[in-house]
């Protein structure tokens, strides 16, 4: 973990999140040469403020009694942008992701924020964690992946735990949940091919109407 901190320190500077300047974050100094440090074959998700994680996070602080003093898990954490927005409310947060550095750039974040959190590597999509509330940012670029947590959050929502997701349309994303608000988010031109990105929170589930109660002389 002392190797994951010290890359981690070395390739980012702490600047403030374009959509929520209220959280620090360490930010890759350059995005494309990261990636090819790390010789993964997907980009270094710890490094830079995904659209969904952004949206997701000011969802949180704009409506902090969703998760406030609440049991909350932010799975796929990447920088932990969303575990520390959720933390900022005085949610009890642990953070997840199975990415080692992710966990690194996480703690090292939630020091810079001044919050606590717990963080955790294991591959949770086949559990059942028993907490109030679970937050996911950008999780749908892939297929297969978008399939497992699918399923990991459906049934977190069916538990009776609030599910909140930010997704800047991805291709794999559900097509048939509620949509709660959109956010234009700056974004990587490097990753995205575009500066912004329209952002939408999610919660599992179709849009219930409310009933109409007609008038009656």
């Amino acid at each position: 973990m002392h190797d994951a901190h010290h890359l981690v320190g070395s390739t980012t500077t702490p600047l403030p999140t374009p959509l929520v300047p209220e959280i620090t974050l360490h930010t890759a100094d350059d995005v494309i040469a990261l990636w090819h440090t790390t010789g993964t074959p997907e980009p270094p998700f710890w490094a830079f403020p995904w659209a969904g994680g952004q949206a997701l996070a000011r969802h949180v602080l704009d409506h902090p009694h969703l998760v406030a003093h609440r049991r909350v898990l932010d799975v796929a954490c990447g920088s932990g942008l969303v575990a520390i927005a959720a933390a900022l409310t005085g949610a009890h947060v642990t953070a997840n992701d199975i990415d080692p550095l992710a966990a690194a750039a996480t703690t090292l974040n939630a020091a810079a924020n001044h919050v606590t959190l717990d963080t955790t590597t294991d591959d949770l999509l086949d559990t059942h964690p028993d907490v109030d509330v679970v937050l996911a940012g950008d999780v749908f670029y892939d297929r297969d992946m978008a399939a497992r947590f699918t399923g990991f959050l459906l049934a977190a929502h069916h538990r009776g735990a609030l599910v909140l997701v930010g997704d800047p349309q991805r291709s794999f994303a559900p097509r048939d949940w509620t949509r709660l608000a959109t956010h234009p988010v700056p974004v990587s031109r490097d990753l995205e091919g575009v500066d912004v990105r329209n952002t939408s929170i999610w919660t599992p589930g179709p849009h219930q109407p409310r009933p109409h109660h007609p008038d009656h002389a």
